[in-house]
């Protein structure tokens, strides 16, 4: 594990119900653009960790974005990885699947696996504490032209989630996934790199749920939801991704009445 906690230094040091969609897949590039005048949409994927001491300003990040984005199209989803559980703190909001979700990043980008990481549309990588970076990134994500679009829509009864979803668009080689998020919490980080801090988090990636999409463009499924799920602090995402390249096509909030 030794190597993934030098990556993590490392990229602090080097200083990153209806939606319109499109293919994503935005160049990592900085260079200055224009304000966004298309109708396209941006996922931000944070792999983040309690334990990495890299991370808090990454989250930091991402909150600030999520808040300046106002209305806009913008999606953000924290992952928390589990592989620093084992240098000093266990994360309680780490999974192993998050793990394997950056590992497969890192395969179809050609990039390491690092924390604090940040993917936007499934189709570039930046440090997730750039903000200058992320930022522009957004702002080109915002400017595609639409492709594809998803529209989802649910009903909470007990501790389910009846979702109903249709696409329009291309959707070979493509999954629908479905992130349950919690808006926002707190912890207070005993050991590790971050012992002492109290840490802010926000969208955190609590389960993803994936399904075929090969039989059809509308459907409809049922999810068992978190313990402590309400819809006024958590909420749930859809994305349409290819499976072959990474790129989400679409996105779309579920809005509750």
């Amino acid at each position: 594990m030794k190597p993934v906690k030098m990556l993590a230094i490392c990229a602090i040091t080097v200083l990153t119900l209806s939606a319109t969609a499109l293919v994503a897949g935005c160049a990592a590039s900085t260079q200055q653009h224009p304000p966004a005048t298309g109708n396209g949409f941006a996922v931000l994927e944070l792999f983040t960790s309690e334990g990495c001491s890299s991370c808090p300003p990454a989250d930091a990040v991402i909150a600030r974005i999520q808040q300046e984005a106002a209305n806009k199209p913008v999606y953000v989803l924290a992952y928390h990885v589990d592989y620093w559980d084992r240098l000093g703190w266990k994360d309680k909001f780490s999974d192993a699947r998050y793990t394997a979700r950056q590992r497969r990043y890192s395969e179809l980008l050609g990039s390491q696996v690092y924390t604090p990481q940040l993917v936007v549309n499934g189709g570039s990588e930046y440090i997730g504490s750039n903000e200058k970076a992320v930022n522009n990134a957004v702002k080109i994500a915002l400017d595609q032209a639409p492709a594809t679009a998803l529209n989802i829509r649910g009903q909470v009864q007990a501790d389910k989630l009846h979702l109903s979803y249709q696409v329009t668009g291309n959707l070979r080689n493509s999954q629908l996934l479905v992130a349950v998020v919690q808006k926002h919490a707190v912890s207070k980080v005993q050991k590790g790199e971050n012992g002492g801090r109290t840490l802010s988090h926000v969208q955190i990636v609590r389960d993803l749920h994936t399904f075929d999409l090969a039989h059809g463009k509308a459907g409809t499924q049922q999810l068992n939801l978190p313990n402590g799920f309400n819809t006024q602090e958590w909420e749930i995402i859809g994305l349409v991704q290819n499976q072959e390249t990474g790129a989400i096509d679409a996105a779309a909030l579920l809005r509750f009445s």
